[in-house]
Formats: structure tokens, C-alpha cells, sequence
């Protein structure tokens, strides 16, 4: 399925093809826990996502062992994907993408509290 998605203002969007969301996952590490995000189960490579990020809006974050790269807009503040540890793909945040009823998604925890180091948050 084609898929497109943006944060909340606009500065970053995207495109990509991907199987159907057809899940979510929940993360529960300190990170997760408080930006709240239902994130895509499985990861996207990072060469399928068509990234248009506008004025360097871009910003990336990280922690623990700094591997995992929160990237979110420093315009409107939205968490829009990060690349995984673990996969080097992305997660994304499924509420950034456009047409897609998260309301009654069903959804998995990824224990990333329990962790000696955070692999996947």
C-alpha cells in the first residue's frame, strides 16, 4: 500500500510503500512511555521512506546508549519516526500517517524497561 504522512505542521512529510498496518507496537522504556506513540510493529527500510523535511525542521534525540535516534520537528514538537537499533529501519509514528484510524488498532508492549541496554525504543 502507498502510505504518506507528515507532523503536525507540515515541515516533515513522507511517502513510502509498506505492507498493510494492520497493528501497533507500544514501547515502555522511560522514552516511549512518555511521548505516548503507537508506533509501527514492524520497521521500514530506510531507503523506502521518501523524506521532505522543510528549513532543517529535523531534529533528532537520543539517550541511554544513544543508538536509537528519536527524530521529531522542531517546529510543532511532533515525534514522527525513529531508526531502530536493532532493524535499522524506522518505526513510525502511526499517528502521523495520513488516513490511518489508530483509535482501534490492536497493539503489542515491547518491554524496553526491563532492558539492561535499550535496543529498540
Amino acid at each position: 500500500m502507498h502510505y504518506s504522512g507528515s507532523c503536525h505542521c507540515g515541515a516533515i512529510t513522507y511517502q513510502f510503500e509498506s505492507e498493510e498496518f494492520a497493528a501497533g507496537l507500544r514501547c515502555n522504556c522511560s522514552m516511549c512511555r512518555k511521548k505516548g506513540a503507537l508506533m509501527s510493529a514492524f520497521t521500514i527500510p530506510v531507503d523506502a521512506l521518501a523524506l521532505d523535511v522543510k528549513d532543517d525542521a529535523l531534529a533528532t534525540y537520543t539517550f541511554n546508549s544513544h543508538q536509537v535516534k528519536h527524530h521529531f520537528c522542531n517546529v510543532c514538537g511532533i515525534y514522527t519516526f525513529h531508526k531502530s537499533k536493532v532493524t535499522g529501519g524506522y518505526r513510525l509514528n502511526l499517528g502521523c500517517i495520513d488516513n490511518l484510524d489508530t483509535d482501534n488498532l490492536p497493539f503489542t508492549v515491547f518491554n524496553g524497561a526491563n532492558l539492561p541496554s535499550i535496543t529498540e525504543s
